[in-house]
């Protein structure tokens, strides 16, 4: 899970950029990166941490151009990175080009072994991300060998990307003295989205992981760009798109709505506030026929994206909601943070139970998702020194069993709590008297609800079903061989990177 954004604007780009990464922070914690244009030149800023502690007033001054894309990151491949590894990426020809990516590539390897023997390409680090940026550039290169650059050929150059890589990919690019890229994989599993201003001097394009981003732009949002549809708008704000994929079928990630996005989001024409109201009424429901004696004084969600959810349960139950838990701001998302070891020390430095809400109560506790099962297990243990008789703990999502191999930080099955324990194993694990989880079956009935033109969705972590038909037992091994089981460092970059970059015309 990462955060992309890419603008064409009539004026400076870098505060639009600085601005719309702000909003885009929960999707990366762990860098952020500039590129802008300026003529044939790309001015480059990238580092560790978060986006207010990347940029600095020197940093942004050193941004000129009106047009540009940016990164905010968290790494997906389960090892300790270094600066080198931070987005967007950079390559020289053909033409220049810088690339910034959310997802993940489930053949990196194999194509990364094409670039070496066939493309003859080098990849300097370990990130799939520069592996992609390697195969736009040579698919530019050889669209076109026997013209000039024009939208037909890299639209060409798309569809080459499309048949070579695997996996779950939402780009941003910039081609040197031609103009902004975009496009999304055949699966459209991680979501892009497009927003236009219209200004004096001419429109004005945004695109971006999220359409919270397009909104506190002040852009207005025009439309999810399709899975396999590629779209480019020039630099003189020409806006061109067309499909370059030759099968697609729309699976958005259900785990986007569960957790990732924030509520005031839509993507694919789905609000994600109002799925996890929907999932709310439907986990209040399997309460109601499966713990029909359940006694409950408070529904307490765990902070912030369980809150919808929580808040519905509630009032379809007919029980009091309350706030029990005050989170810490300033700490980062325990789910996306490197290290077993770090995320276990930080539930205690994120969230304080407020005692008086718990004390001599049974409380029903609200989360979004049990994934590795740590947080869940310091949360319960906070709820009984509080000062709770019982604690009953609901997700409102189904079991997480499988790996996640599309860009989310949960690709080994020794991590997940539940992918070799029943959920009786699972309650006594986490030290709970009660646990429910969400049915899958009514999760796809929440996000349907809302836009029920969409049949299917990216769900591997809870069914094991992988939709692009690639990711086999040998390749799960594979990855779990890679991360032997270790949890990932927390080393912070060594420096940062501030790169002025001279781009071919």
């Amino acid at each position: 899970m990462c955060g992309i954004m890419g603008v064409v604007a009539r004026g400076p780009v870098n505060q639009l950029l600085y601005d719309g990464l702000q909003v885009l922070q929960h999707r990366g914690q762990d860098a952020a990166g500039i590129v802008t244009a300026e003529g044939g030149r790309f001015h480059m800023h990238k580092g560790s941490g978060l986006v207010r502690d990347v940029f600095r007033t020197r940093n942004m001054r050193n941004l000129p151009g009106d047009w540009g894309i940016a990164h905010c990151r968290y790494p997906t491949a389960g090892s300790a990175y270094n600066s080198a590894e931070a987005q967007p990426f950079y390559v020289n020809s053909p033409f220049g080009l810088t690339l910034a990516h959310n997802g993940n590539l489930t053949n990196a390897a194999q194509l990364k072994r094409e670039m070496f023997r066939q493309d003859l390409r080098h990849i300097n680090t370990d990130s799939d991300s520069e592996v992609l940026l390697n195969v736009l550039a040579h698919e530019l290169q050889d669209a076109v060998t026997h013209c000039d650059l024009d939208e037909a050929g890299i639209f060409r150059a798309v569809a080459g990307v499309h048949r070579r890589c695997r996996g779950a990919y939402a780009v941003v690019a910039m081609i040197a003295g031609y103009g902004l890229l975009a496009f999304r994989d055949p699966y459209g599993i991680r979501p892009l989205i497009i927003g236009r201003n219209l200004t004096p001097d001419g429109p004005e394009y945004l695109v971006a992981s999220e359409s919270v981003a397009v909104d506190t732009l002040d852009f207005q949002v025009l439309r999810d760009v399709s899975p396999g549809e590629a779209v480019l708008i020039d630099t003189e704000g020409r806006f061109h798109s067309q499909q370059c994929a030759e099968r697609t079928v729309l699976s958005p990630c259900m785990f986007e709505f569960v957790y990732l996005a924030r509520p005031d989001s839509l993507m694919d024409g789905i609000s994600v506030y109002e799925v996890r109201l929907k999932m709310g009424e439907y986990l209040a429901e399997k309460i109601r026929h499966t713990h029909p004696r359940l006694d409950v004084d408070a529904v307490i969600p765990i902070p912030d994206s369980s809150r919808p959810s929580a808040m519905q349960l509630a009032i379809c139950l007919n029980l009091p909601y309350r706030e029990g838990f005050v989170k810490n701001r300033y700490i980062g998302r325990t789910f996306i943070m490197p290290g077993q070891g770090v995320r276990r020390k930080s539930v205690r430095q994120k969230l304080n139970a407020i005692s008086q809400e718990f004390r001599g109560k049974n409380v029903l506790l609200v989360d979004d998702s049990i994934v590795r099962g740590t947080t869940s297990r310091e949360i319960v243990q906070m709820a009984r020194e509080a000062g709770a008789r019982k604690v009953y703990f609901a997700s409102a999502a189904p079991p997480v069993r499988f790996p996640n191999v599309y860009g989310i930080d949960m690709p080994t099955r020794s991590e997940l709590i539940a992918s070799d324990r029943s959920d009786d194993q699972i309650r006594a694990e986490i030290g709970a008297d009660e646990l429910i989880y969400q049915d899958l079956e009514s999760l796809q009935k929440a996000l349907q609800a809302v836009n029920p033109s969409i049949s299917t969705f990216e769900a591997s972590c809870f069914d094991g079903r992988y939709i692009t038909g690639d990711v086999t037992a040998d390749y799960l091994d594979n990855v779990e061989r890679q991360r032997g089981g270790a949890a990932k460092s927390g080393d912070e970059f060594e420096g940062q990177l501030d790169l002025n970059l001279v781009a071919q015309d």
